[in-house]
């Protein structure tokens, strides 16, 4: 994977996204980040994808005991039915695989509950057969501080990239003069973007009232 240079960055033509086990037994023992943060930076790392029509897979385990998807992120794909495994590991259960493989997409962007399961052991292993692995920090997260920061460790010194879910709408976006995605990342900005969303939100305020005073 080359780590340098406008080749490193994520572009959306060749990026696909596994969001993995956002399901409420993993909430139930989350400790690494603020509950509701993950939340809201996983269904606005979702809807980013669905702006730019990034492939999206969900997925859970054992959604019969561990609990169905949580309700904002499937609402983003309300269409879809996360591929329920037995696989700790999904990068082990070939129903999830063979939709990445069979995408031609090298960029897999990954997100998971808990970091230092489901999300490390993907990442890992993916990594080995050629891909280039970004996993989203801030919309994943672990039992503890401790156990989310060691998993990062352990895999970025296997080759993982860590990305922020606001880092990868500003890659795949790019350009603001790319007008045909431009409007949809600004209304999940304000969606979800947080104190980027207050500031945005300002602006626009700013902006209406400037150009409100140039036609009084």
């Amino acid at each position: 994977m080359n780590k340098t240079g406008l080749d490193a960055l994520l572009r959306p033509a060749d990026s696909i996204l596994v969001l993995i086990d956002h399901q409420p037994y993993q909430f139930a023992n989350l400790h690494s980040h603020e509950p509701t943060m993950i939340v809201n930076n996983v269904i606005g790392l979702a809807k980013t994808a669905k702006v730019f029509g990034v492939p999206t897979i969900l997925t859970t385990v054992i959604e019969e005991r561990g609990g169905h998807l949580i309700q904002g992120l499937q609402d983003v794909f309300p269409e879809q039915k996360p591929i329920d495994r037995t696989f700790i590991n999904t990068w082990e259960d070939p129903n999830v695989t063979s939709i990445v493989k069979k995408s031609g997409r090298k960029q897999l962007v990954l997100a998971a509950l808990w970091t230092e399961i489901c999300l490390a052991m993907p990442a890992i292993q993916a990594l080995a057969e050629g891909y280039d692995v970004f996993v989203v920090t801030d919309a994943s997260g672990g039992v503890t501080l401790e156990a989310h920061e060691m998993a990062l460790q352990r895999m970025v010194a296997a080759g993982v990239v860590p990305i922020t879910w606001l880092a990868v709408l500003g890659e795949w976006q790019r350009d603001w003069a790319r007008e045909e995605t431009a409007v949809g990342v600004t209304n999940v900005m304000l969606e979800h973007g947080g104190a980027s969303a207050v500031a945005l939100a300002w602006e626009f305020q700013l902006l209406a009232s400037a150009h409100a005073k140039e036609n009084a």
